[in-house]
Parts: C-alpha cells; sequence; structure tokens
C-alpha cells in the first residue's frame, strides 16, 4: 500500500503515480506541465493540477489545484509518457496561451527561460491550435499578439 486507497504490485512507486491514480479526471498545468514538457528545469514544488469547476477541493498538501470552467478545461488534454507513466497534462500550445495570460503574475527570469525554450520548439508547434486556443478567452487578441512579439 503506497497510502490510504492506493494500491501498487510494484514495491516502487512514484508520487506522480499516485497522484494520477487519486485524480484521474485532473490534468497537470502551470509549473508542473512547463516542467514535464522540457520548458524549464526548474522543479515544481507542488503537482499544479486543473480541475472542472464542479468537481472536489483536493485536499492533498503536495497538490496546487486550478479551476476552470468546462468549456474551457477540456481544450488542450493529451495523455503523455513521463517517466514510463502515462499523464494527463495540458498540450504545449495551450501552456503557451497560459503563459500569456499569466505573465504578469510569474517572475522574469522564470518567463524569459520558458519563452527561450519555446522559440527553440517553435518549428513543433501548432500556431493554428495556439489561435484557438488564445480566442476561447477574454482577451484572444491581446495574447495573441503578445505571443507574435515574443516568440514568433
Amino acid at each position: 500500500m503506497k497510502e490510504k486507497g492506493i494500491y501498487s504490485t510494484r514495491r516502487n512507486i512514484s508520487d506522480i503515480e499516485v497522484i494520477m491514480s487519486k485524480y484521474p479526471k485532473a490534468v497537470f498545468t502551470d509549473k508542473s506541465a512547463y516542467y514535464y514538457h522540457s520548458l524549464t528545469d526548474v522543479i515544481p514544488d507542488y503537482f499544479h493540477l486543473a480541475t472542472k469547476r464542479e468537481d472536489s477541493r483536493i485536499r492533498d498538501s503536495r497538490v496546487k489545484q486550478s479551476f476552470f470552467k468546462d468549456e474551457i478545461f477540456e481544450a488542450g488534454i493529451e495523455e503523455m509518457q513521463y517517466n514510463n507513466i502515462s499523464i494527463r497534462i495540458y498540450n504545449r500550445e495551450r501552456m503557451l496561451v497560459e503563459l500569456m495570460r499569466f505573465r504578469s503574475k510569474i517572475p522574469f527570469d522564470y518567463y524569459k527561460e520558458i519563452i527561450q525554450n519555446y522559440r527553440r520548439i517553435t518549428e513543433e508547434m501548432d500556431f493554428g491550435l495556439v489561435e484557438d486556443y488564445a480566442y476561447m478567452f477574454h482577451k484572444g487578441e491581446i495574447i495573441m499578439n503578445q505571443i507574435q512579439m515574443e516568440v514568433l
């Protein structure tokens, strides 16, 4: 038994596996997503998870939870292999939009590191998707202008 309600046939089970087992509908976002997508070297202090607004509050000291409206929650969710574990995470395109939405709340050095890493992968990015995600939000045009100035 790893912790209450979580059992494994393997001796060593990682915290990320426990988190995914306990909260299967949650999606990695914010600092966790930037780290798992290799856009930063900064290891997050918490597991940053997004859930739907009506989902239960996660009472776990390892987790920072963000609540999203249904209409924006699903956009950009993908399954990704991280250390041989399948995790639900927002894709890089969605996370670029999130970076622009919350840039004033992010330490400048951290923001610059992530932006520089996005610049390195622009050829791999689907900017049609980025645009779709940006326009889900109230200030979509401003978000797209910031992305064009900072990344492209």
